[in-house]
């Protein structure tokens, strides 16, 4: 065997890896995958995704728009009406609550463990094409996208795989079978850039949905990247950190700006709690920091500082 045959060989091997991978991610995955009909009003269809036992289906907002029902379908044929628990347009997430037990759940992974080119795996319902799977990779993590509301959703996966009008609200799902987003939008006339809101970012949503029927935030002013943090930065910073977060833009009136927060200063902590992602300070900043002054440790050109900063209710 010549060297040409033995490339063949291990690239034969390796599509089959691949393709191995994807198929048993479907075949554990996919049951749990939903088509989501409005039910009343304007009619549309999407996706969702069961993530607990007892009928829990996260979709996105958009797919139920302002729906209080809808009609809920497994794959199996198992079919039941979803009374819609809440919805967050700011990040396009809802949470339907399905009359079904559902033989499969897929519960929402951590979405901080994932890298850029990590295999990604779509499931959903494109264009009336129930079922639909679509691989790719993850393109980039950390994204910041306009929702329908006008508010910058942050903490979005850029994705290359396939997405179509029909799979919003469906899982995005890692090679370990973990559902590491939801997937929300494309860009109308663009190939392969296409968007799902962070598990974790999820994680939150659905929380606050089921505490208080919608989601309470506090709002400081800014918008965010994860970076990694170097080694010598983190001693510098005096914290065991690998990742934290870098203001990419501050409102001027806000209350971040004026605490004196910049664009490029780096957020370590908030009241103590380390920042290691966007998905930290989403998590932070909820509603019982409302009007309070919370302490940001922060770095700046000028070295390791404290800000006091008073949130304001989101929307305030």
């Amino acid at each position: 065997m010549g060297y040409h045959d033995k490339d063949l060989g291990a690239d034969a091997a390796l599509l089959d890896a691949y393709s191995t991978t994807v198929a048993d991610v479907v075949d554990r995955v996919g049951p749990a995958v939903a088509r989501i009909d409005r039910l009343g009003g304007r009619g549309g269809q999407g996706s969702g995704f069961v993530i607990a036992p007892d009928g829990l289906i996260v979709t996105n907002n958009h797919v139920v728009e302002d729906a209080r029902s809808v009609r809920v379908t497994l794959p199996d044929g198992l079919a039941g009406e979803g009374r819609v628990l809440g919805r967050d347009p700011d990040t396009d997430v809802a949470l339907v609550r399905a009359d079904l037990s559902p033989p499969v759940y897929a519960p929402l992974g951590d979405s901080k463990r994932l890298r850029r080119g990590q295999i990604a795996i779509a499931i959903g319902n494109p264009l009336g094409f129930e079922w639909t799977v679509t691989a790719g990779v993850v393109s980039a993590l950390g994204r910041s996208m306009r929702a329908a509301t006008g508010r910058l959703i942050d903490d979005v996966i850029q994705t290359d795989a396939a997405l179509n009008p029909g799979n919003s609200g469906g899982p995005l799902v890692s090679s370990a079978g973990e559902v590491v987003g939801v997937n929300t939008a494309v860009i109308s006339g663009a190939q392969g850039i296409a968007f799902a809101v962070a598990s974790n970012t999820a994680k939150f949503v659905i929380s606050e949905i089921l505490r208080f029927g919608r989601v309470r935030r506090a709002f400081i002013g800014v918008s965010a990247d994860t970076i990694t943090l170097p080694r010598r930065t983190a001693l510098l910073a005096g914290r065991k950190l690998d990742t934290a977060v870098r203001l990419r833009t501050i409102e001027k009136d806000g209350p971040a700006g004026k605490a004196g927060l910049a664009v490029g200063d780096v957020v370590l902590a908030i009241d103590g709690v380390a920042v290691t992602g966007v998905d930290d300070l989403i998590r932070l900043l909820d509603g019982e920091r409302i009007g309070r002054a919370v302490e940001v440790a922060i770095l700046s050109p000028r070295g390791l500082e404290t800000r006091s900063v008073v949130p304001v209710a989101r929307g305030g």
